[in-house]
Parts: C-alpha cells; structure tokens; sequence
C-alpha cells in the first residue's frame, strides 16, 4: 500500500490492512446483504478503516487469537454519516418487506430507533468502533449471498440464515433481536462460550462491547467528532 493511500485519510485514520491483513473483512454495507438491502452511501469499496490506535488494537486481537487457530472476521468499520443518516430514512419509511424483517424478526422496523438498535449518531462514524466476528483460519469462504433468495431469519439454525463463514454466535450479523444480545438467554453453551472469548480478546486490548450486540466494539478513549468522508478503494 501507497504512502499516498495513507495520507489520502484524514486525521489518524487508516487501512486495517495496512497493519493486520490477515483480519478477514465481508464489508456489508459495501453491497445488498444487510438489513438495508441496498449498498449504502459513502461506501464505495468494501474496506475497513478506521483510526489507528483501533486497528493496532485489532491487529493485537488477531495474534492472540492466532494462537487458537481463529481469526477476526470485519462486517463495518468507519461508517460516513450519510450511511448513518440512510439508516435513519430507511427505519422511519414506513416499508416492511420480508427480506428487510429478517434482521428484525420480533420488531417492527418503526420500533428499532426507541429500542436503540438504530442511533441518529454512530461511533462508527468516529472511526472508533467496530463489528466483527470470529472465523476459523481454515473456514472455507461462504457460498456467495443471493439477493433473490429468501434466507430464514437472523435468529434461526445457521444453516437457514444468509451464508457466512464465522463460526456460529447464535444469530447472524445486524439482528435487532432480544437474541443477539451479549448475555442472551436461548443460545446453546457454544455459543455462549464462542460470545465470551471474542469479548475477553476484545477487552484485554480495551474494547468495549455493546450489550444489546454481540458483535460491536468501541475503543475506549479513540472517539471524538464523526466524519463523513467516502469509503474507497486503496490505491
């Protein structure tokens, strides 16, 4: 990767790969496999990036997980207010189609911003926080995502759901479901167990998971203002 790739960034910002390019990244608001459907603004390549002491601490992440034969697996990273704001408009349009409720299967989608499933304001957006999962380094690549395909929900058996490869938490990515919650009840022991381990790694490194998601973390202290810049392609 260029210097010039880099610099292209502002702040402390940075590509993950650019220290830790064993971290597999599925990008999903990059493409239509969210609850969205629709690839979102601001994100023109599916890259993660995020700010530097961030992706130091994931790269930390990834050697102690290493160890176990695991590796992080990204679903988002930085996230431009305009994809916030999309997020927000799609939650209040009134519209409910099968596909967009598999993510929300006990919820109305209206009901999602009270719940606080969907905030006006990310810290994705600050390059702060992150969602991911766990893989096994020898997981064969998921089957690819058919968007004319009707998966069972995001609470359902991981055979059902939309394929991933990341080893199975209980549900899928972006559930907005009593189920996806860190401490959930419902899950097999596994599964519990799997939750537990990504979060100790995540904490020994000091991230911060978000109770009611199993998947997002935050750096403590990295914050700050919220950035809209566009998501592109290294050069």
């Amino acid at each position: 990767m260029s210097g010039a790739a880099a610099q292209a960034l502002p702040d402390d910002f940075m590509y993950l790969r650019e220290v830790a390019p064993t971290i597999r990244q599925d990008i999903r608001y990059a493409g239509g496999n969210n609850f969205v459907g629709r690839r979102l603004p601001g994100y023109e390549a599916a890259e993660c990036i995020v700010k530097r002491p961030v992706a130091e601490a994931l790269a930390r992440v990834q050697q102690d997980l290493a160890r176990q034969g695991l590796s992080l697996k990204m679903y988002d990273c930085y996230r431009p207010v305009r994809a916030v704001q999309a997020m927000v408009a799609w939650s209040r349009d009134g519209a409910e189609t099968p596909a967009q409720h598999a993510y929300n299967p006990a919820f109305r989608k209206a009901d999602l911003f009270r719940l606080g499933y969907i905030a006006e304001r990310s810290g994705h957006s600050t390059g702060a926080a992150v969602d991911l999962t766990l893989v096994r380094q020898d997981a064969p690549a998921a089957a690819p995502f058919d968007p004319n395909r009707l998966y069972g929900d995001c609470t359902a058996d991981a055979a059902r759901r939309a394929p991933d490869d990341a080893i199975d938490m209980g549900t899928g990515y972006d559930c907005s479901d009593l189920k996806a919650h860190t401490a959930a009840a419902g899950i097999t022991p596994a599964q519990r167990r799997w939750r537990q381990l990504l979060v100790a790694a995540m904490a020994r490194q000091g991230f911060v998971n978000y109770a009611k998601e199993w998947w997002h973390f935050s750096l403590r202290g990295a914050g700050g203002g919220a950035y809209d810049f566009p998501i592109v392609r290294a050069r």
